[in-house]
């Protein structure tokens, strides 16, 4: 495996080239000073905005201008300190863009409630009557659509300046996750003392050596339990803020407002978790499989992840991955291909761990950037399948970018979730395909497997986590780290108890979820999945009209609401038929894997 002590040791080719966004640091300087004195421009234009169509474009136009450059200061800063999260000059960056992002919003916030204050005719006819307004049609209709949520001009202007307090338990956490918290050193399986760190964590919890995996599991829990009481009080503030914007907003439930953004109803979240649940006797099947093929008396929370047929390849280099992953996804055209082969070339990915570098992997950029990865590779077929991943995010940015001007060059992560998921799948797709030794084909059938536990079944379980935290929380029940490991624990038992022994340390592994600060954010992963693996069919059966659907639907961005845009595509994500064809393919991969191994 590849390591290097410091960043500076890393080729350059390897490092993502950010001074595509600004080539010193002295030019993000003079951007974010130039902004901040335009702020000032687009809060004069405060009760100007009703007097006429023109003056709607010229409010909207300013207000767009101005977060388009400070998306790119955000976007810039933020992956810098994610370079190294202990340097300080970039962790002052990323502190001053969320500060001028909230004096923006602060700016901006009479624009919501001078609009709903118009009649919907009137509207209507700014809309007819002003060239260049019929832009923003779809924004204007969504935001009809908020109208009962919406408060005055002077509430509206507190809850903007609120933001930057909102955002302080998620960011505490960041900095307790990332830069304070070290993880003692185990022993590796020849007996060699490691350092663990969350990037490696993942190699060592599928050691094939018990001792190992569960040395890593105590290691990385036992070091979050010891600080269980801080981040409760971290997370039991987050859950706070949504409800106080719950109410603030005269919401029903922070579930209904966190799915109402995207105009998700709440029966999708509803239908995943009952489709789910009545599919735990499959992921019981496969649990009991996994505890013969490890020869278990007892199946732990540690055996969990832990390949349960031999490894038969050696260590996958990166290059080898992104050939690979450049194969698995040539279904998808020529086009598609040399798009993500200019990714390569243009330097997009940022590809090893090193101190302080941000765990985990995402996808970013900004408009007019083009996209950027984070990875933190670790030569395994885990972190090819990561790089399919955050690719199919990327591409995702790209080809919106490309084809939707800024006011809809974004995409919400409801459909995000579809595109890097669905390049998940061609790999299989690919890999299954091109792979005849059986020993090679149920490595890859337990990846699949775990890949579909992991994103269906373990993300629904995170979904039902995060909605009985906010339903206590409602009920002004306190959130303790004993009430949260109560709960949690609860939900592996009620998912994994039929074949498993919930250890007592799983209980705190809701202290190391940093998607429990993104307000309802997880569920996303599992109905994603579900509409990636009907996709993922499509294109294999239908070929290029599934094909020509896709690529629209990638280019689409949000100028449609996501669940219209899904339909477009060939997916209706308000019926329990996409999860349930996510659950046919689950069997049918655990049918050939039982098949093989007998």
């Amino acid at each position: 495996m590849q390591t290097f002590k410091t960043r500076d040791e890393i080729p350059t080719e390897f490092k993502w080239n950010l001074e595509s966004i600004f080539t010193r640091n002295d030019n993000w300087e003079q951007d974010f000073q130039t902004l901040q004195n335009r702020i000032p421009d687009l809060e004069a234009l405060k009760g100007t905005l009703a007097q006429s169509g023109e003056a709607l474009l010229n409010v909207l136009q300013k207000r767009d201008e101005i977060f388009e450059v400070l998306e790119r200061l955000y976007v810039y800063a933020s992956m810098r300190k994610d370079e190294d999260t202990t340097n300080g000059l970039y962790q002052g960056m990323a502190d001053r863009a969320t500060q001028l992002y909230v004096r923006a919003t602060t700016a901006a916030s009479y624009i919501e409630p001078e609009l709903l204050a118009l009649p919907q005719e009137t509207l209507d006819q700014y809309l007819q009557g002003t060239p260049g307004l019929a832009l923003y049609k779809h924004q204007l209709d969504d935001l009809n659509l908020k109208r009962p949520h919406i408060r005055s001009a002077e509430v509206e202007a507190v809850l903007a300046a609120v933001g930057e307090i909102s955002d302080a338990p998620d960011s505490i956490f960041s900095m307790i996750d990332n830069a304070d918290l070290k993880l003692p050193n185990i022993k590796n399986e020849a007996g060699e003392e490691v350092e663990l760190t969350q990037g490696n964590y993942l190699t060592y919890i599928r050691s094939q050596d018990r001792r190992v995996r569960k040395d890593a599991f105590e290691a990385l829990h036992g070091t979050f339990l010891k600080q269980r009481n801080t981040i409760a009080a971290t997370l039991s503030a987050q859950v706070k803020v949504d409800v106080f914007y719950t109410r603030q907003r005269n919401y029903s439930s922070s579930r209904e407002r966190a799915l109402s953004r995207y105009n998700i109803p709440v029966s999708v979240y509803d239908n995943l978790i009952a489709t789910v649940s009545e599919h735990i006797p499959l992921l019981n099947r496969y649990m009991k499989l996994r505890k013969k093929m490890l020869a278990l008396d007892e199946l732990h929370m540690y055996d969990l992840y832990v390949p349960i047929v031999e490894e038969t390849t050696d260590e996958i280099t990166y290059k080898e991955a992104c050939d690979t992953v450049v194969a698995a996804l040539a279904p998808l055209g020529e086009n598609y291909i040399n798009n993500l082969k200019q990714g390569f070339a243009q330097r997009w990915i940022d590809v090893y761990e090193t101190p302080g570098k941000r765990g985990g992997a995402y996808s970013g950029g900004a408009y007019g950037t083009h996209p950027f990865v984070l990875l933190n590779f670790q030569n395994k077929r885990d972190s090819m399948y990561t790089l399919a991943h955050e690719l199919g995010h990327s591409l995702h940015s790209f080809y919106t970018r490309s084809h939707q001007p800024y006011q809809y060059g974004d995409y919400t992560i409801f459909v995000a979730e579809v595109a890097s998921t669905l390049n998940e799948g061609l790999l299989t797709e690919y890999l299954l395909r091109n792979t005849k030794d059986p020993a090679v084909r149920l490595a890859i059938l337990n990846h699949s497997l775990e890949d579909i536990r992991g994103t269906l079944f373990r993300q629904t379980m995170f979904a039902e986590f995060e909605q009985e935290i906010h339903n206590s929380a409602e009920q002004g029940e306190p959130l303790t780290a004993d009430a949260l490991t109560a709960m949690y624990a609860a939900l592996n038992e009620k998912y994994y108890g039929g074949e498993a022994v919930i250890d007592d340390l799983i209980g705190i592994e809701w202290a190391r979820i940093p998607h429990f600060y993104y307000n309802f954010y997880v569920y996303q992963y599992a109905t994603g999945i579900s509409a990636a693996a009907s996709l993922v069919q499509k294109i294999m059966h239908e070929g290029q009209p599934a094909v020509d659907r896709y690529l629209k639907f990638l280019s689409s961005g949000s100028s449609d609401y996501s669940i219209n845009l899904l339909q477009k595509a060939g997916v209706d994500m308000a019926t329990p038929e996409p999860v349930r064809q996510a659950f046919q393919l689950f069997e049918a991969h655990l049918s050939q894997m039982e098949e093989l191994l007998s």
